[in-house]
């Protein structure tokens, strides 16, 4: 008999439906349709509280002077979009001197931040001396005490030591940010003590074994404090407010103040300018979001 004989003579396959894959969550339990429905549209009423402002401050600057940006209803895309407004913006004040020196403040704030941060962290996570409970104590504490309450002791203080109208001045007083030296503690004590005691064996001193072992281990949580070191020291306002006196030495935010001041009523050169001070932070979390999820779990607060 034949192979196309064989076929013939067998029997048909029964064609069973095929059951609809079931969506479940991380315990495994079923999640039902309308759960599921309700869950999305609460992440895009919230992707649309975030990003929506955003994307209308982008839409804004793109528009032309003689497009109306308060029509009603409005309207989000620009009829005819142009980048003249951002030529605007670098005409009525030297925006990219602006923007040097804000780079210069937030880049120093990322290495004085994930340098410090990491070297106190380590000491209190893995050194073993007397006080490092009270000196884990005094870190919380200071997490608790308003940035307004200390910013005339502050400003007494840069003067004293001559730093006032200086951009160290502005870096001085958040170069280390005690909330990066807890993320930093909590990354540290989530390594195994195996690793170190191997080192330790194998005649490692404690510069070996926190350069070549405790920081590559923890890279996610470094992102995680370049990131907030360069928001914070980006986004800063009132601080190089008070301390800056000289408008060369401006920081991006204050040089942007001008635009409300003297252009109040026109909101697309406000609108180019904001996108102008945003656009180098989507550009950070862009390049090291993937480490910066991983570097959440590593320095998950632990009890």
């Amino acid at each position: 008999m034949s192979v196309a004989e064989k076929v013939r003579e067998a029997p048909a396959a029964v064609d069973t439906p095929r059951r609809p894959k079931r969506v479940t969550d991380e315990q495994g339990r079923r999640i039902r349709v309308w759960e599921l429905a309700l869950r999305y549209l609460l992440l895009l009423a919230v992707l649309a509280l975030t990003v929506g402002p955003f994307l209308w401050q982008l839409s804004t600057s793109l528009k032309g002077p003689t497009e109306d940006i308060f029509s009603s209803p409005p309207k989000f895309l620009p009829s005819d979009p142009t980048l003249h407004n951002y030529e605007r913006v670098s005409e009525t004040i030297p925006v990219w001197d602006y923007a040097l020196n804000s780079l210069k403040v937030a880049t120093a704030n990322v290495v004085t931040n994930c340098v410090g941060a990491a070297l106190a962290g380590y000491a209190l996570a893995r050194l073993r001396y007397r006080g490092r409970k009270v000196a884990t104590l005094v870190f919380i504490l200071a997490m608790l005490v308003p940035v307004e309450s200390i910013i005339i002791a502050q400003f007494t203080t840069m003067r004293d030591l001559g730093l006032n109208n200086t951009l160290i001045g502005v870096l001085l007083p958040a170069c280390i940010a005690s909330m990066n030296v807890l993320l930093m503690r909590n990354a540290f004590l989530n390594l195994p003590y195996e690793i170190e005691e191997a080192a330790y064996v194998d005649g490692a001193n404690a510069w070996q074994r926190f350069l070549r072992i405790a920081v590559p281990s923890v890279k996610g949580t470094l992102a995680v404090v370049a990131i907030f070191a360069f928001m914070g020291a980006w986004d800063d306002f009132l601080w190089p407010l008070i301390v800056l006196s000289d408008p060369d030495k401006f920081t991006l935010t204050i040089g942007l103040n001008y635009l409300h001041g003297t252009f109040a009523n026109d909101e697309r050169l406000v609108a180019a300018g904001t996108i102008i001070a945003v656009a180098p932070l989507i550009a950070l979390f862009a390049c090291l979001q993937r480490y910066f999820f991983r570097g959440v779990g590593e320095g998950a607060v632990k009890g």
